[in-house]
């Protein structure tokens, strides 16, 4: 698909940011809460949001043959119902608008004082409603690391994880958009392996750096989607921070999975980049052996190249202090495989569910993606820059996810930040 905000060689009119995640090449997706106090779309250039019911109401967006008012709804939900064509369409849209070489909105300040808002100032609200939730669990990396601490460290994994994409189907209601605390939660906790469980808050609590996408079609019971027509089913991409309590985690787990140690909170970026967008990112998949049944092959470059961070920022502390430096192209199972196997007994998906990629580690330390791993489950305090220790994340810390890819022309697509402080356990 030829995409005209795709061209590399595409120039803004507004004065380009160094090293910012948002060039006309990205042009995401989120909503926020426009200056009457609405929600509205909005795109991102540089750091600029740019309002897209503003826009359409400005006449900008005359060509854009779609009803308005989804611009102006509180998720995204509407807009991506109206399917790829739409979306991108207007996407594009807004890229000749913004172009160089267009005046029509360049030279009018006017029209620009009512559109334009500064990013950093706009308060950004969850982007999407979630119906379900399922997080995998493929980083083939993070799946032997947990093997080795917990199990058989000569079978680390279990006999299914290199046959199919594994799973589970989390807590919708509790992800909550970046900038939005998490409280610390509590539950029962089995520290001590000869005395009875206690109930007390978690002193495990934990990060999972992971990426999530979009569904952005849905299929009705029955229906199957293949690896090949996985791309038309999914939207845009998120930073995922499913944040889990291990110690409620490691009690509860057998013998049905995870529960009250994952479904307390989890932390999405506000912006979604649609997949287009990241086109120039792909990347190989790792070698898979044995190989994977019919319905998991695929063909082609399916994984993507996104750099991706992990920062721990102390309580009054102005610097964040990275512990993680990762990448999405690392995981063993595919979002085209998630997929498949998601649907390949019949379940039906639906607009706007997001499907996480579970925890994204690499093969060095430095790249693994939760606190679990880089402090091996504690046994490895971390130090951060200003000397203080983690085993795992404490009360007012402020856990920053980053990600972003370099494209081959040398232009940075990115997805901002999902970030979260950790505040103090209910006393009730």
């Amino acid at each position: 698909m030829q995409l005209f905000a795709n061209n590399p060689s595409l120039r803004a009119w507004l004065p380009a940011v160094a090293n910012s995640d948002f060039p006309i090449q990205n042009l995401p997706f989120g909503v926020f809460v426009a200056a009457d106090g609405q929600a509205h779309l909005a795109t991102r250039l540089y750091d600029t949001l740019i309002d897209l019911h503003a826009l359409a109401e400005a006449g900008f967006l005359a060509h854009w043959n779609f009803d308005i008012s989804v611009l102006a709804q509180n998720t995204l939900n509407p807009f991506i119902a109206l399917g790829k064509a739409a979306t991108l369409a207007l996407r594009d849209l807004v890229a000749r608008i913004l172009a160089e070489d267009n005046p029509v909105l360049r030279d009018n300040a006017a029209a620009q004082a009512k559109i334009f808002y500064p990013a950093a100032q706009a308060k950004m609200l969850m982007p999407l409603q979630v119906g379900d939730y399922t997080d995998f669990y493929s980083s083939r990396e993070h799946a032997t690391n947990v093997g080795i601490m917990f199990r058989d460290p000569a079978n680390a994994l279990l006999p299914n994880w290199l046959h199919m994409p594994i799973g589970y189907h989390g807590r919708a209601s509790s992800i909550v958009v970046s900038g939005t605390p998490i409280v610390r939660p509590s539950g029962q906790l089995k520290l001590d392996a000869d005395a009875p469980p206690t109930f007390g808050a978690s002193v495990r609590l934990d990060f999972e750096l992971e990426m999530a996408f979009v569904i952005g079609k849905k299929t009705a019971m029955s229906e199957r989607v293949s690896t090949a027509e996985a791309d038309d089913y999914i939207f845009g991409l998120a930073l995922f921070n499913d944040w889990s309590a291990r110690d409620i985690q490691q009690w509860e787990y057998v013998p049905l999975g995870p529960f009250l140690g994952k479904n307390f909170g989890s932390t999405i970026s506000p912006w979604i980049v649609v997949l287009e967008a990241l086109e120039p990112l792909r990347s190989a998949t790792p070698a898979q052996s044995p190989e994977p049944l019919p319905y998991l092959q695929f063909e082609g470059l399916r994984n993507y190249d996104i750099q991706l961070q992990v920062a721990i920022q102390p309580k009054d502390s102005k610097e964040a202090y990275t512990v993680c430096n990762s990448n999405f192209k690392y995981m063993y199972w595919n979002m085209a495989q998630q997929l498949a196997h998601h649907t390949i007994n019949g379940c039906n998906i639906n607009i706007g569910d997001l499907l996480a990629s579970g925890t994204i580690s690499g093969a060095t330390p430095d790249s693994f993606g939760s606190m679990l791993e880089l402090a091996w489950r504690g046994t490895r305090p971390l130090t951060l820059g200003d000397g203080s220790q983690r085993k795992f994340i404490n009360d007012h810390d402020n856990v920053i996810l980053r990600g972003f890819g370099i494209t081959a022309d040398g232009i940075r697509i990115g997805f901002g930040t999902a970030e979260g402080e950790v505040l103090p356990a209910r006393q009730d």
